[in-house]
């Protein structure tokens, strides 16, 4: 006999989305989901007046009744026998839902396709799941802004092409994770606010079948697509569709997706160098094992996890592209199956992402504290390190306006500091013998060295720039998502 354990366990499932998520994308959510779109379409075919052969209403609210009494009581094995015997899953539920409400077996799915059902599920768990993504990164974001907050002022050093550059502060270089995090914020609200509703369409999108059941009153059948799509919640509905809806918004959904992940990636990146830098440091459990022979190891696994299930939702992308545009004239079925694959996956990636974001962000380290670890003696002493090298712009500016040569200064400055650069690399010297060399030049006589040694004075603008980024992006950010914020993620394992 086989039993859950000894079968493939979807990691997601598992190991890594939240249990909100994985059960909205599991089987009684979606088919309990069909059943409430089954009593919409009767109950505005009702509303409409939906005649029967003999002038009568042909949906009697006894049955509407009967239909409301069994949203929720999925057989999941005898709908499994009937799709065995149907080889159709939508013709199977609608069996099932008919063994346990026998009196709606003449309304039920009354004009409908197949994507009447299934595309408009998708569409309202999308849209639900669009709403989860958004409280989850408002949290991100809303946490990450403390964290630049508390540490605008820590000059810290910046890096180009990953080699030591002008000064930063901890603070600001946090801006530029959130920055992301903010535009991918306010794309998952354009597609959750803008996402309509397949409606009533019919078979191949012309609403024929509909036509007939109302004898050819157009208005009628115009006015149930937007009541239909009213009940469920939604106020747009596709102008037009095929059998499906057009593929290309699963496409521009997992795009958007895709652009949370690339934000999750680098960021998670950059504490990764910074980690091996040694100057900040994701949360460590007091029992935490970085590896199995390594003992000594603390290694910044959430990052890493992070990374690794935002380059699997980067890759999904490309197969909902490849269905957008594949699909021939009114719809082909080769999409099915991958869409059954790629869109809950996307999903439920994603929302493990966020959770590992926000648990990097909160998670407890200390008695008083939570989250990432700024480790200030080692950011000082590699400030402390290249802060000859950080000084020589300053120090160039201040020999210029004491009347030299900007050109002349600049090649002293070259030629000093890749000189000591080629003894620190032998193991020779340090990044402070160049100030020694620059003050025996003679073009920087009338330089006050004294100054330039204050990090402080090199960070530019950054405390006003995280100050005045929160205040303008993050404050509406924190505004609409007031009542979500505040929360916690651990982590399942």
């Amino acid at each position: 006999m086989t039993t859950a354990n000894d079968v493939y366990d979807n990691p997601l499932i598992g190991r890594y989305a939240s249990k909100e998520m994985a059960e909205r994308w599991g089987p009684l959510r979606k088919f309990r989901t069909w059943r409430r779109l089954w009593l919409a379409l009767a109950e505005a075919e009702a509303e409409l007046g939906l005649p029967g052969d003999d002038g009568k209403p042909r949906i009697r609210q006894e049955q509407l009744t009967e239909l409301r009494a069994h949203l929720d009581d999925i057989d999941l094995k005898r709908a499994a026998e009937h799709e065995k015997r149907l080889r159709h899953d939508v013709m199977a539920h609608v069996h099932a839902l008919k063994d346990v409400a026998p009196g709606c077996g003449d309304i039920v799915h009354l004009g409908a396709t197949s994507c009447y059902v299934t595309d408009n599920a998708d569409l309202i768990l999308m849209r639900e799941s669009l709403q989860q993504l958004c409280e989850s990164l408002a949290c991100v974001i809303d946490a990450l802004a403390r964290f630049a907050e508390q540490w605008k002022d820590e000059p810290t050093l910046g890096f180009t092409h990953f080699q030591p550059a002008q000064l930063t502060t901890v603070g600001k270089r946090a801006t530029l994770w959130l920055y992301d995090f903010v535009l991918d914020l306010h794309e998952l609200e354009r597609r959750r606010d803008e996402l309509p509703f397949r409606g009533a369409k019919g078979t191949t999108g012309t609403q024929a079948s509909f036509l007939s059941l109302f004898g050819g009153d157009h208005a009628k059948v115009k006015a149930l697509d937007a009541l239909v799509a009213k009940k469920m919640g939604f106020e747009r509905v596709f102008p037009v569709t095929g059998q499906t809806y057009s593929r290309k918004i699963d496409s521009h959904i997992l795009d958007a997706l895709n652009g949370l992940s690339q934000s999750a990636h680098k960021w998670g990146t950059d504490l990764r160098l910074l980690a091996h830098k040694q100057e900040i440091d994701e949360p460590h459990e007091e029992s935490q094992v970085g590896s199995s022979a390594m003992a000594y190891k603390r290694n910044p696994m959430r990052a890493e996890r992070m990374c690794s299930l935002s380059r699997f939702v980067s890759g999904l992308p490309a197969m909902a592209a490849n269905t957008a545009s594949t699909q021939w004239f009114e719809r082909t079925l080769d999409d099915s199956a991958c869409r059954r694959l790629y869109i809950p996956q996307a999903f439920l990636a994603s929302d493990a992402v966020l959770r590992i974001a926000l648990n990097v962000l909160t998670q407890k380290t200390g008695p008083d504290a939570r989250g990432l670890v700024v480790n200030r003696p080692v950011i000082a002493r590699n400030v402390r390190e290249f802060m000859p090298y950080m000084a020589t712009e300053n120090l160039m500016m201040a020999a210029v306006r004491a009347g030299e040569d900007r050109q002349v200064v600049h090649e002293i400055v070259r030629q000093h500091s890749h000189a000591v650069t080629a003894r620190v690399k032998a193991g020779e010297g340090s990044p402070t013998e160049l100030f020694a060399l620059l003050k025996n030049e003679d073009s920087f006589s009338k330089v006050d060295f004294g100054a330039a040694l204050d990090p402080r004075q090199f960070v530019g603008r950054s405390p006003e720039q995280v100050a005045e980024f929160v205040a303008e992006h993050v404050a509406p950010i924190r505004a609409r998502y007031e009542g979500a914020l505040g929360k916690t993620a651990e982590l399942h394992v």
